[in-house]
């Protein structure tokens, strides 16, 4: 039978480091236009409580989404010591294509996973590269077709891509904004003969009969903005909600799918779109096999780096491979399960084991 490994990671970091204190000169207001009663510096403060972010990433004005994909694959590829013609396909997750700094409207044609194909100086046409729109969990999502492609015998080597410019894309009158920032990571996903090695299991759902604007594009919260600009808006409270129900399951199920022992898992690399959010899906997870969470079994990123959308979870896969996340380390032969939810509603989970 089969399998398929992640044989090689990648991520970009831009260089732009926006820490909290930036927005305390902000004009935030309620989704009515109505001004907070409260002052910017207790609005950070709770902020800063609720989702634990001090800091996030900013891509700089002269790159797009494609070209931090592009550093993203560029680092994955040299990591996986591959010949980028090898590739049988470039799956690229993202959700508002290449975004221009000072402009609201996505670029996706041709799609941005030709245009890394393009960068990379692939010349092989049997290397099929295309995008993917799943929301947050979308980079997670290519990694399974990637794998369904190597199961079926009709690829061997491919590379996946999450990316996203999101600080282009927010209303600067929205206190979410601070939220979230850009980044990109990357993977080589391979076939490899060992039977009890890379991705063992997954699940994947979509929740969409009451719950599928829980993201979407909306106006301003300035009514005096331009009406028919749209930016990224969510109802938080109810994806908060949303998430802590129903993304424990679909881990759970991946598990079963595996046949793993909870206690074998000891990384969980889960979306960092809230810390209180995250603690609270990984300590709902490990109640339904009523155990504690083990101490060091979530690394997280958001801290520094805030919400990233597709990026976050192989940014810090790729981190904490690379060393680059204090106190946290994978050895060959360890459980992890990678998770994600978010825009469609979309949840998805992936057991693999080193």
């Amino acid at each position: 039978m089969i399998s398929s490994k992640i044989i090689g990671t990648g991520s970009f970091i831009p260089g732009i480091k926006v820490k909290n204190a930036a927005f305390l000169t902000s004009h935030f207001l309620n989704d009515d236009g109505s001004d907070f009663p409260s002052d910017n510096e207790t609005i950070i403060d709770k902020f800063k409580k609720i989702t634990g972010i001090s800091e996030r990433r900013y891509a700089k004005e002269e790159y797009k989404t494609s070209d931090i994909a592009f550093f993203a694959a560029q680092k994955a590829i040299e990591d996986a010591n591959i010949d980028p013609e090898e590739l049988d396909y470039i799956i690229l997750a993202h959700n508002f294509g290449d975004i221009s700094q000072g402009t609201i409207q996505g670029d996706m044609l041709p799609s941005l996973a030709t245009r890394v194909k393009y960068r990379l100086g692939i010349s092989n046409p049997n290397c099929v590269a295309y995008d993917i729109l799943f929301g947050c969990p979308g980079w997670i999502e290519g990694v399974i077709q990637a794998q369904a492609f190597i199961k079926a015998g009709i690829a061997r080597k491919c590379l996946v891509i999450g990316a996203e410019t999101l600080s282009r894309v927010v209303d600067k009158h929205d206190r979410d904004a601070m939220i979230y920032s850009d980044g990109a990571g990357a993977c080589i996903v391979a076939e490899t003969a060992a039977q009890d090695a890379g991705i063992l299991s997954h699940a994947t759902q979509t929740f969409a009969k009451e719950e599928a604007y829980f993201l979407y594009s909306g106006k301003s919260f300035n009514k005096n903005e331009d009406e028919k600009v749209r930016y990224i808006k969510m109802y938080g409270r109810k994806i908060y909600e949303f998430a802590i129900t129903n993304v424990p399951g679909a881990m759970k199920i991946a598990l079963d799918k595996s046949g793993i022992a909870i206690d074998e898992v000891k990384k969980i690399f889960i979306h960092q779109a809230n810390e209180k959010m995250d603690e609270a899906i990984v300590k709902r997870f490990y109640r339904l096999f009523k155990i504690p969470v083990p101490e060091g079994v979530m690394p997280m990123s958001i801290h520094k780096l805030g919400n990233s959308s597709v990026a976050t979870v192989p940014t810090l896969l790729d981190l904490v491979l690379k060393g680059n996340i204090e106190n946290q380390e994978v050895k060959e032969g360890e459980v992890a399960i990678f998770a994600s939810v978010g825009a469609g509603m979309n949840i998805n989970a992936i057991v693999y084991r080193f």
